[in-house]
Protein backbone atom coordinates (compact mmCIF):
# COMPACT_ATOMS: atom_id res chain seq x y z
CA UNK A 1 0.00 0.00 0.00
CA UNK A 2 1.43 3.76 -1.25
CA UNK A 3 -0.05 7.10 0.04
CA UNK A 4 1.59 9.59 -2.29
CA UNK A 5 0.62 12.89 -1.38
CA UNK A 6 0.74 15.16 -4.01
CA UNK A 7 1.97 19.42 -4.37
CA UNK A 8 -0.69 21.95 -2.61
CA UNK A 9 -2.23 24.18 -4.90
CA UNK A 10 -4.10 27.58 -3.88
CA UNK A 11 -6.94 27.31 -6.82
CA UNK A 12 -7.76 23.53 -6.47
CA UNK A 13 -5.94 22.45 -9.28
CA UNK A 14 -6.22 18.87 -8.78
CA UNK A 15 -10.06 18.54 -9.18
CA UNK A 16 -9.73 19.67 -12.94
CA UNK A 17 -6.75 16.83 -13.45
CA UNK A 18 -9.33 14.33 -11.62
CA UNK A 19 -12.93 15.56 -13.96
CA UNK A 20 -10.35 15.20 -17.19
CA UNK A 21 -9.86 11.86 -16.36
CA UNK A 22 -13.52 11.29 -15.87
CA UNK A 23 -14.38 13.00 -19.13
CA UNK A 24 -11.68 10.54 -20.99
CA UNK A 25 -13.56 7.69 -19.26
CA UNK A 26 -10.07 7.03 -16.87
CA UNK A 27 -11.93 7.61 -13.81
CA UNK A 28 -15.33 8.64 -11.79
CA UNK A 29 -16.24 10.05 -8.80
CA UNK A 30 -17.26 7.95 -6.25
CA UNK A 31 -17.70 10.25 -3.05
CA UNK A 32 -18.01 13.09 -2.55
CA UNK A 33 -19.13 14.84 1.19
CA UNK A 34 -19.78 17.94 2.90
CA UNK A 35 -20.31 20.04 0.04
CA UNK A 36 -23.58 21.74 0.76
CA UNK A 37 -25.82 21.98 -1.83
CA UNK A 38 -23.66 21.56 -4.64
CA UNK A 39 -24.29 18.53 -6.89
CA UNK A 40 -28.03 17.77 -5.64
CA UNK A 41 -29.31 19.14 -9.07
CA UNK A 42 -27.23 17.03 -10.73
CA UNK A 43 -23.51 16.10 -11.74
CA UNK A 44 -21.18 19.14 -10.32
CA UNK A 45 -19.02 20.93 -13.22
CA UNK A 46 -15.65 21.55 -12.08
CA UNK A 47 -15.78 25.15 -11.32
CA UNK A 48 -18.68 24.24 -9.13
CA UNK A 49 -16.49 22.01 -6.92
CA UNK A 50 -13.35 24.23 -6.88
CA UNK A 51 -15.47 27.72 -6.20
CA UNK A 52 -17.17 25.46 -2.94
CA UNK A 53 -13.43 24.31 -1.91
CA UNK A 54 -11.88 27.97 -2.29
CA UNK A 55 -14.81 29.10 0.06
CA UNK A 56 -14.44 26.69 2.32
CA UNK A 57 -10.91 27.29 2.76
CA UNK A 58 -11.20 31.05 2.63
CA UNK A 59 -11.97 31.02 6.30
CA UNK A 60 -8.27 30.92 7.24
CA UNK A 61 -6.68 33.25 4.87
CA UNK A 62 -2.99 32.30 6.15
CA UNK A 63 -2.98 29.06 4.37
CA UNK A 64 -1.70 29.71 1.24
CA UNK A 65 -1.93 26.15 -0.70
CA UNK A 66 -4.71 25.08 1.36
CA UNK A 67 -5.49 22.25 -1.63
CA UNK A 68 -4.49 18.43 -0.07
CA UNK A 69 -4.02 15.82 -2.63
CA UNK A 70 -3.43 12.36 -2.26
CA UNK A 71 -3.31 8.82 -4.26
CA UNK A 72 -3.67 5.72 -2.26
CA UNK A 73 -2.64 2.85 -4.56
CA UNK A 74 -2.65 -1.08 -3.76
CA UNK A 75 -0.43 -3.63 -5.28
CA UNK A 76 -2.17 -4.59 -8.56
CA UNK A 77 -6.25 -6.04 -7.96
CA UNK A 78 -5.19 -6.85 -4.45
CA UNK A 79 -8.16 -5.02 -2.75
CA UNK A 80 -10.75 -4.03 -4.57
CA UNK A 81 -12.32 -0.75 -4.73
CA UNK A 82 -15.05 -1.10 -2.01
CA UNK A 83 -11.70 -2.42 0.32
CA UNK A 84 -9.63 0.58 -0.43
CA UNK A 85 -12.62 3.01 -0.68
CA UNK A 86 -12.87 1.90 3.55
CA UNK A 87 -8.76 1.98 3.79
CA UNK A 88 -8.71 5.55 2.55
CA UNK A 89 -11.90 6.77 5.80
CA UNK A 90 -9.66 5.24 7.80
CA UNK A 91 -6.30 7.12 6.49
CA UNK A 92 -8.47 10.39 6.20
CA UNK A 93 -9.56 10.11 10.28
CA UNK A 94 -6.23 9.10 11.25
CA UNK A 95 -4.25 11.67 9.19
CA UNK A 96 -7.17 14.40 11.11
CA UNK A 97 -8.79 15.16 7.95
CA UNK A 98 -12.43 13.45 9.16
CA UNK A 99 -14.02 15.76 11.55
CA UNK A 100 -17.67 16.76 11.09
CA UNK A 101 -18.26 18.46 7.75
CA UNK A 102 -14.85 18.40 6.36
CA UNK A 103 -15.25 18.72 2.55
CA UNK A 104 -13.88 15.73 0.50
CA UNK A 105 -13.62 14.19 -3.54
CA UNK A 106 -12.89 10.43 -3.52
CA UNK A 107 -12.10 9.59 -7.50
CA UNK A 108 -11.55 5.86 -8.35
CA UNK A 109 -8.71 5.69 -11.56
CA UNK A 110 -8.90 2.56 -13.95
CA UNK A 111 -5.96 3.76 -16.32
CA UNK A 112 -3.56 1.58 -14.51
CA UNK A 113 -2.86 -2.05 -13.55
CA UNK A 114 -2.90 -0.71 -9.67
CA UNK A 115 -6.28 0.24 -8.18
CA UNK A 116 -5.94 3.33 -6.83
CA UNK A 117 -7.90 6.37 -5.48
CA UNK A 118 -7.68 10.14 -5.71
CA UNK A 119 -8.57 11.99 -2.55
CA UNK A 120 -8.72 15.45 -2.80
CA UNK A 121 -9.81 17.90 0.18
CA UNK A 122 -8.81 21.42 2.19
CA UNK A 123 -5.55 21.60 5.20
CA UNK A 124 -8.59 24.05 6.71
CA UNK A 125 -10.17 21.97 9.56
CA UNK A 126 -14.35 22.99 9.64
CA UNK A 127 -13.73 25.28 12.63
CA UNK A 128 -11.43 27.06 10.47
CA UNK A 129 -8.05 26.08 12.22
CA UNK A 130 -5.06 24.85 10.19
CA UNK A 131 -5.03 20.61 10.51
CA UNK A 132 -1.60 19.55 11.50
CA UNK A 133 0.87 18.78 8.66
CA UNK A 134 4.73 18.70 10.40
CA UNK A 135 6.34 15.60 9.15
CA UNK A 136 3.27 14.59 7.00
CA UNK A 137 4.94 11.99 4.36
CA UNK A 138 6.50 10.29 7.70
CA UNK A 139 3.04 10.26 9.22
CA UNK A 140 1.00 8.94 6.32
CA UNK A 141 3.47 5.91 6.31
CA UNK A 142 2.83 5.36 9.80
CA UNK A 143 -0.73 5.74 9.62
CA UNK A 144 -0.56 2.67 6.67
CA UNK A 145 1.41 0.39 8.77
CA UNK A 146 -0.84 1.12 11.77
CA UNK A 147 -4.21 0.27 9.72
CA UNK A 148 -2.56 -2.58 7.89
CA UNK A 149 -1.00 -4.11 11.20
CA UNK A 150 2.66 -4.00 9.52
CA UNK A 151 5.54 -4.25 11.93
CA UNK A 152 7.79 -1.29 9.51
CA UNK A 153 11.21 -2.76 11.45
CA UNK A 154 10.32 -7.03 10.93
CA UNK A 155 10.04 -5.78 7.45
CA UNK A 156 12.78 -4.05 7.32
CA UNK A 157 15.15 -6.57 8.72
CA UNK A 158 13.56 -9.23 6.21
CA UNK A 159 14.21 -7.13 3.41
CA UNK A 160 17.68 -6.82 5.00
CA UNK A 161 18.11 -10.23 4.46
CA UNK A 162 17.19 -10.71 1.45
CA UNK A 163 19.34 -8.13 0.02
CA UNK A 164 22.46 -9.75 1.49
CA UNK A 165 21.72 -12.96 -0.53
CA UNK A 166 22.17 -11.03 -3.91
CA UNK A 167 25.69 -11.07 -5.15
CA UNK A 168 26.23 -7.18 -5.88
CA UNK A 169 30.35 -5.54 -5.73
CA UNK A 170 29.74 -2.03 -4.52
CA UNK A 171 27.74 0.70 -2.94
CA UNK A 172 25.64 1.39 -5.97
CA UNK A 173 25.10 -1.92 -6.79
CA UNK A 174 23.73 -2.28 -2.70
CA UNK A 175 21.58 0.47 -2.82
CA UNK A 176 20.00 -0.70 -6.68
CA UNK A 177 18.64 -3.83 -4.62
CA UNK A 178 17.41 -1.92 -2.01
CA UNK A 179 15.91 0.77 -4.37
CA UNK A 180 14.04 -2.16 -6.10
CA UNK A 181 12.54 -3.25 -2.78
CA UNK A 182 10.94 0.52 -2.42
CA UNK A 183 13.62 2.15 -0.14
CA UNK A 184 16.05 5.50 -0.23
CA UNK A 185 19.52 4.81 0.29
CA UNK A 186 22.49 7.13 0.72
CA UNK A 187 25.43 7.19 2.64
CA UNK A 188 27.25 9.90 4.68
CA UNK A 189 30.09 10.03 6.96
CA UNK A 190 31.02 6.27 6.59
CA UNK A 191 27.49 5.42 7.36
CA UNK A 192 24.40 3.91 5.20
CA UNK A 193 21.20 5.35 5.94
CA UNK A 194 18.02 3.18 4.39
CA UNK A 195 14.93 5.32 4.32
CA UNK A 196 11.33 4.79 3.90
CA UNK A 197 8.31 6.54 4.12
CA UNK A 198 9.72 9.63 4.58
CA UNK A 199 11.57 8.79 7.85
CA UNK A 200 15.13 6.74 7.95
CA UNK A 201 14.51 3.35 9.23
CA UNK A 202 17.72 2.01 9.57
CA UNK A 203 21.25 3.27 9.81
CA UNK A 204 24.55 1.04 9.48
CA UNK A 205 28.32 1.34 8.62
CA UNK A 206 29.25 1.60 5.53
CA UNK A 207 32.15 -0.92 6.00
CA UNK A 208 29.10 -3.67 7.24
CA UNK A 209 27.83 -3.49 3.72
CA UNK A 210 31.60 -3.58 1.94
CA UNK A 211 31.62 -7.26 3.97
CA UNK A 212 28.97 -8.47 1.45
CA UNK A 213 31.06 -7.31 -1.45
CA UNK A 214 31.48 -10.07 -3.93
CA UNK A 215 33.18 -10.41 -7.26
CA UNK A 216 31.37 -8.98 -10.13
CA UNK A 217 29.19 -11.18 -12.13
CA UNK A 218 30.55 -12.69 -14.84
CA UNK A 219 27.75 -14.57 -16.42
CA UNK A 220 28.65 -13.48 -19.90
CA UNK A 221 25.92 -15.67 -21.36
CA UNK A 222 23.46 -14.26 -19.28
CA UNK A 223 24.55 -10.70 -20.08
CA UNK A 224 23.72 -11.90 -23.75
CA UNK A 225 20.70 -12.65 -23.04
CA UNK A 226 19.39 -9.92 -21.05
CA UNK A 227 20.62 -7.53 -23.98
CA UNK A 228 18.58 -9.47 -25.86
CA UNK A 229 15.44 -9.05 -23.70
CA UNK A 230 15.98 -5.38 -23.17
CA UNK A 231 16.17 -4.66 -26.74
CA UNK A 232 12.96 -6.77 -27.45
CA UNK A 233 10.82 -5.09 -24.96
CA UNK A 234 12.57 -1.17 -25.74
CA UNK A 235 11.04 -1.85 -29.29
CA UNK A 236 7.61 -2.73 -27.93
CA UNK A 237 7.74 -0.01 -25.10
CA UNK A 238 6.35 3.69 -25.18
CA UNK A 239 8.98 5.06 -22.49
CA UNK A 240 11.38 4.16 -19.74
CA UNK A 241 8.22 3.42 -17.48
CA UNK A 242 6.44 1.06 -19.44
CA UNK A 243 9.78 -0.89 -20.20
CA UNK A 244 10.49 -0.96 -16.45
CA UNK A 245 7.25 -2.48 -15.83
CA UNK A 246 6.97 -4.93 -18.75
CA UNK A 247 10.55 -6.35 -17.59
CA UNK A 248 9.23 -6.56 -14.12
CA UNK A 249 6.37 -7.95 -14.35
CA UNK A 250 7.67 -10.72 -17.26
CA UNK A 251 11.35 -11.91 -15.84
CA UNK A 252 10.92 -10.47 -12.27
CA UNK A 253 14.16 -7.93 -13.46
CA UNK A 254 14.47 -4.11 -11.75
CA UNK A 255 16.31 -1.51 -13.66
CA UNK A 256 17.15 1.42 -11.38
CA UNK A 257 17.95 4.33 -13.05
CA UNK A 258 20.65 7.58 -11.57
CA UNK A 259 20.61 11.06 -11.98
CA UNK A 260 17.70 12.88 -13.02
CA UNK A 261 14.55 11.40 -13.97
CA UNK A 262 14.22 12.52 -17.33
CA UNK A 263 17.75 12.32 -17.91
CA UNK A 264 19.49 9.58 -16.57
CA UNK A 265 23.58 9.07 -16.67
CA UNK A 266 23.39 5.17 -15.69
CA UNK A 267 21.30 2.25 -14.55
CA UNK A 268 21.36 -0.89 -12.88
CA UNK A 269 19.83 -4.00 -13.59
CA UNK A 270 18.58 -6.01 -10.57
CA UNK A 271 18.20 -9.25 -11.85
CA UNK A 272 15.41 -11.34 -8.97
CA UNK A 273 15.65 -14.26 -10.78
CA UNK A 274 19.62 -15.25 -10.52
CA UNK A 275 19.78 -12.55 -7.19
CA UNK A 276 22.44 -10.38 -9.21
CA UNK A 277 22.84 -6.82 -9.39
CA UNK A 278 24.61 -6.12 -13.29
CA UNK A 279 25.99 -2.63 -14.08
CA UNK A 280 23.81 -1.72 -17.41
CA UNK A 281 26.72 -0.60 -19.10
CA UNK A 282 27.85 -3.86 -19.30
CA UNK A 283 24.85 -5.27 -20.93
CA UNK A 284 23.12 -2.07 -23.10
CA UNK A 285 24.42 1.27 -23.07
CA UNK A 286 22.12 3.58 -21.59
CA UNK A 287 21.28 5.63 -25.07
CA UNK A 288 20.12 2.86 -26.57
CA UNK A 289 18.00 1.75 -23.84
CA UNK A 290 16.17 5.15 -23.56
CA UNK A 291 15.60 4.93 -27.72
CA UNK A 292 12.39 4.04 -27.92
CA UNK A 293 12.39 4.63 -31.71
CA UNK A 294 10.98 1.58 -33.84
CA UNK A 295 13.73 -0.29 -36.11
CA UNK A 296 12.53 1.29 -38.80
CA UNK A 297 13.03 5.18 -37.36
CA UNK A 298 16.86 3.92 -36.45
CA UNK A 299 18.10 2.54 -40.16
CA UNK A 300 16.59 6.04 -41.48
CA UNK A 301 18.42 8.29 -38.96
CA UNK A 302 21.59 6.27 -39.73
CA UNK A 303 20.91 6.89 -43.44
CA UNK A 304 20.41 10.29 -43.15
CA UNK A 305 23.15 10.11 -40.70
CA UNK A 306 25.41 9.02 -43.91
CA UNK A 307 23.93 11.18 -46.32
CA UNK A 308 24.96 14.20 -44.13
CA UNK A 309 28.36 13.11 -44.25
CA UNK A 310 28.91 12.72 -47.66
CA UNK A 311 27.17 16.49 -48.17
CA UNK A 312 29.81 18.15 -45.91
CA UNK A 313 32.61 15.95 -47.66
CA UNK A 314 31.72 14.20 -51.13
CA UNK A 315 34.91 12.44 -50.55
CA UNK A 316 34.29 10.49 -47.83
CA UNK A 317 35.28 6.95 -47.75
CA UNK A 318 34.15 3.80 -45.95
CA UNK A 319 36.73 3.24 -43.36
CA UNK A 320 35.92 7.06 -42.35
CA UNK A 321 32.11 6.44 -42.38
CA UNK A 322 33.12 3.01 -40.09
CA UNK A 323 34.72 5.38 -37.43
CA UNK A 324 31.85 7.77 -37.08
CA UNK A 325 29.35 4.51 -36.86
CA UNK A 326 31.36 2.90 -34.24
CA UNK A 327 29.01 4.67 -31.49
CA UNK A 328 26.09 3.96 -32.95
CA UNK A 329 27.25 0.50 -33.31
CA UNK A 330 26.32 -0.05 -37.15
CA UNK A 331 28.56 0.05 -40.13
CA UNK A 332 28.28 -0.66 -43.86
CA UNK A 333 29.36 -3.45 -46.24
CA UNK A 334 28.93 -3.76 -49.68
CA UNK A 335 26.22 -1.20 -50.08
CA UNK A 336 24.28 -2.59 -46.58
CA UNK A 337 23.81 -0.98 -43.36
CA UNK A 338 24.55 -3.55 -40.52
CA UNK A 339 23.01 -2.61 -37.25
CA UNK A 340 21.87 -4.12 -33.77
CA UNK A 341 21.65 -7.63 -35.64
CA UNK A 342 20.08 -6.36 -38.65
CA UNK A 343 20.39 -4.83 -42.12
CA UNK A 344 18.97 -2.57 -44.54
CA UNK A 345 20.29 -1.25 -48.08
CA UNK A 346 21.88 1.67 -48.49
CA UNK A 347 20.22 4.22 -51.21
CA UNK A 348 22.26 3.20 -54.69
CA UNK A 349 23.21 7.12 -54.99
CA UNK A 350 25.15 6.40 -51.71
CA UNK A 351 26.25 3.37 -52.00
CA UNK A 352 27.95 4.41 -55.79
CA UNK A 353 29.69 7.27 -53.56
CA UNK A 354 30.95 5.22 -51.37
CA UNK A 355 32.60 2.95 -53.63
CA UNK A 356 33.75 5.51 -56.02
CA UNK A 357 35.60 7.39 -52.50
CA UNK A 358 36.77 4.13 -51.80
CA UNK A 359 39.10 4.04 -55.45
CA UNK A 360 39.50 7.68 -54.81
CA UNK A 361 41.54 7.38 -52.01
CA UNK A 362 43.41 4.24 -53.58
CA UNK A 363 44.36 6.24 -56.56
CA UNK A 364 45.60 8.96 -54.27
CA UNK A 365 47.96 6.58 -52.68
CA UNK A 366 49.86 6.53 -55.40
CA UNK A 367 50.62 10.29 -55.46
CA UNK A 368 49.78 11.66 -58.43
CA UNK A 369 51.52 14.68 -59.56
CA UNK A 370 50.20 15.19 -63.17
CA UNK A 371 46.42 15.41 -64.79
CA UNK A 372 48.09 13.09 -67.47
CA UNK A 373 48.50 10.26 -64.19
CA UNK A 374 45.75 11.56 -62.87
CA UNK A 375 43.17 10.67 -65.60
CA UNK A 376 45.28 7.08 -66.15
CA UNK A 377 44.53 6.28 -62.75
CA UNK A 378 40.94 7.13 -62.94
CA UNK A 379 40.36 4.97 -66.33
CA UNK A 380 42.18 1.93 -64.19
CA UNK A 381 40.09 2.43 -61.62
CA UNK A 382 37.05 2.95 -63.56
CA UNK A 383 36.61 6.52 -61.19
CA UNK A 384 34.20 9.16 -62.96
CA UNK A 385 35.11 12.15 -61.11
CA UNK A 386 38.27 12.51 -61.71
CA UNK A 387 38.06 16.35 -60.14
CA UNK A 388 37.97 14.72 -56.93
CA UNK A 389 41.15 13.48 -56.84
CA UNK A 390 44.10 15.59 -55.29
CA UNK A 391 47.54 16.01 -57.03
CA UNK A 392 50.00 15.71 -55.20
CA UNK A 393 52.81 18.23 -54.62
CA UNK A 394 55.79 16.31 -54.36
CA UNK A 395 56.58 12.61 -54.66
CA UNK A 396 57.59 10.02 -52.09
CA UNK A 397 60.90 9.18 -51.33
CA UNK A 398 59.77 5.44 -52.65
CA UNK A 399 58.77 7.32 -56.23
CA UNK A 400 61.90 8.61 -56.35
CA UNK A 401 63.74 5.51 -55.58
CA UNK A 402 61.79 3.42 -58.30
CA UNK A 403 62.54 5.77 -60.98
CA UNK A 404 66.34 5.46 -60.41
CA UNK A 405 66.14 1.54 -60.87
CA UNK A 406 64.22 2.21 -63.77
CA UNK A 407 67.24 4.02 -65.04
CA UNK A 408 69.22 1.74 -64.21
CA UNK A 409 67.73 -1.13 -66.30
CA UNK A 410 66.81 0.76 -68.92
CA UNK A 411 70.49 1.96 -68.91
CA UNK A 412 71.79 -1.46 -68.91
CA UNK A 413 72.66 -3.21 -72.66
CA UNK A 414 72.37 -6.71 -71.32
CA UNK A 415 69.03 -6.22 -70.25
CA UNK A 416 67.58 -8.17 -73.47
CA UNK A 417 63.72 -7.47 -72.43
CA UNK A 418 62.70 -4.28 -70.53
CA UNK A 419 59.16 -5.26 -69.65
CA UNK A 420 60.27 -8.34 -68.43
CA UNK A 421 63.32 -6.53 -66.30
CA UNK A 422 60.20 -4.07 -65.06
CA UNK A 423 57.89 -7.23 -64.58
CA UNK A 424 60.33 -8.88 -62.24
CA UNK A 425 60.50 -5.29 -60.07
CA UNK A 426 56.46 -5.01 -60.07
CA UNK A 427 55.68 -2.93 -62.92
CA UNK A 428 53.17 -3.34 -66.11
CA UNK A 429 54.04 -1.13 -68.76
CA UNK A 430 50.93 1.36 -69.81
CA UNK A 431 50.39 3.90 -72.59
CA UNK A 432 47.48 5.71 -73.05
CA UNK A 433 47.31 8.75 -75.08
CA UNK A 434 50.83 8.33 -76.70
CA UNK A 435 52.91 8.16 -73.79
CA UNK A 436 54.00 4.98 -71.73
CA UNK A 437 53.93 4.72 -67.46
CA UNK A 438 54.98 2.06 -65.48
CA UNK A 439 52.87 1.33 -62.77
CA UNK A 440 53.73 -0.86 -59.54
CA UNK A 441 50.30 -1.55 -57.69
CA UNK A 442 51.80 -3.21 -54.99
CA UNK A 443 53.92 -0.07 -54.11
CA UNK A 444 51.24 2.26 -55.61
CA UNK A 445 53.86 4.09 -57.81
CA UNK A 446 53.23 5.74 -61.29
CA UNK A 447 55.90 6.53 -63.48
CA UNK A 448 55.39 8.50 -66.84
CA UNK A 449 58.78 7.17 -68.86
CA UNK A 450 59.25 10.32 -71.15
CA UNK A 451 58.81 12.93 -68.59
CA UNK A 452 61.66 10.78 -66.61
CA UNK A 453 64.02 10.63 -69.11
CA UNK A 454 63.85 6.91 -69.81
CA UNK A 455 64.49 5.87 -73.92
CA UNK A 456 60.83 4.39 -74.30
CA UNK A 457 62.30 2.62 -77.58
CA UNK A 458 63.84 0.01 -75.36
CA UNK A 459 60.39 -1.17 -74.53
CA UNK A 460 60.52 -2.55 -77.68
CA UNK A 461 61.11 -6.46 -78.23
CA UNK A 462 64.58 -7.01 -80.03
CA UNK A 463 65.21 -8.72 -83.21
CA UNK A 464 65.86 -12.67 -82.67
CA UNK A 465 69.23 -12.34 -84.35
CA UNK A 466 70.43 -9.70 -81.66
CA UNK A 467 69.02 -11.79 -79.20
CA UNK A 468 71.25 -15.04 -79.77
CA UNK A 469 74.26 -12.89 -80.42
CA UNK A 470 73.97 -11.72 -76.88
CA UNK A 471 73.43 -14.66 -75.42
CA UNK A 472 76.51 -16.34 -76.63
CA UNK A 473 78.73 -13.48 -76.63
CA UNK A 474 82.12 -13.76 -75.20
CA UNK A 475 84.42 -11.59 -73.18
CA UNK A 476 87.26 -11.68 -70.43
CA UNK A 477 90.04 -13.60 -72.22
CA UNK A 478 87.43 -16.10 -74.42
CA UNK A 479 85.64 -17.22 -71.80
CA UNK A 480 81.75 -17.04 -73.12
CA UNK A 481 79.70 -15.04 -70.84
CA UNK A 482 75.63 -15.91 -70.91
CA UNK A 483 73.36 -13.37 -70.35
CA UNK A 484 70.01 -13.64 -70.01
CA UNK A 485 67.15 -11.44 -70.03
CA UNK A 486 65.07 -11.14 -66.77
CA UNK A 487 62.62 -14.08 -67.48
CA UNK A 488 58.99 -13.44 -67.85
CA UNK A 489 58.10 -16.37 -65.36
CA UNK A 490 55.96 -17.99 -67.81
CA UNK A 491 53.60 -15.52 -67.55
CA UNK A 492 53.73 -13.19 -70.44
CA UNK A 493 51.01 -10.94 -71.53
CA UNK A 494 48.66 -13.31 -69.40
CA UNK A 495 50.33 -12.36 -66.34
CA UNK A 496 50.39 -9.10 -67.25
CA UNK A 497 46.31 -8.92 -67.93
CA UNK A 498 46.06 -10.41 -64.75
CA UNK A 499 48.16 -7.06 -63.32
CA UNK A 500 45.73 -5.34 -64.73
CA UNK A 501 42.30 -6.80 -63.27
CA UNK A 502 41.94 -3.58 -60.93
CA UNK A 503 39.95 -4.75 -57.74
CA UNK A 504 40.42 -8.40 -58.41
CA UNK A 505 41.23 -8.67 -54.65
CA UNK A 506 37.64 -7.98 -53.92
CA UNK A 507 38.79 -5.68 -50.52
CA UNK A 508 36.94 -2.39 -51.57
CA UNK A 509 33.55 -3.37 -50.08
CA UNK A 510 35.28 -5.18 -46.48
CA UNK A 511 34.97 -3.03 -43.92
CA UNK A 512 37.40 -0.20 -43.92
CA UNK A 513 39.19 0.19 -39.91
CA UNK A 514 42.16 1.99 -42.06
CA UNK A 515 44.03 -0.86 -42.23
CA UNK A 516 42.96 -2.55 -46.18
CA UNK A 517 44.87 0.44 -47.85
CA UNK A 518 48.53 0.06 -47.04
CA UNK A 519 51.29 2.63 -48.35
Amino acid sequence: MIATILPGSADFHAVGYNEHKVSKGLARLIEMRNFGTVGLAGRPTTEELTGYLRKYSSANSRIRKPQFHVAVSCKGREMTESELLDFAHRYLKEMGYAEPGQPWLIYAHHDTDNTHLHIITSRVAPDGRKIAYSHERRRSQEVIDRILGTDRQKKIADDMDAARQYTFSSFAQFKAIMVSMGYEVYKKDENVFIKHGGKVQRQIPLAEVEQLFKSGYRERARCRQLRSILKKYRDVSGGKEELQKELKEKFGIDLVFFGRKDAPYGYMIVDHAHRTVINGARVLATEQLLDFATPEQRFARIEDYIDRLLTLNPKITQGEIFQKLRKQRAYIKKGVIHFDGQTRPLKPFMAEAIDRNNRIRFIEMFHPATEAERDLLCKIFKVNRPDLVDLSGERPQSHTDAVSRLHEIFNDENVFSVKSALHEEGFIIREEAGAAYAVNFKRHIVIDLAAEGLDTERLKPRPRKQQAKQTHSTGNGGKKIHIHGLKDSGAGSHAEKREWEVGGKGGYDDIDDGRNLKR
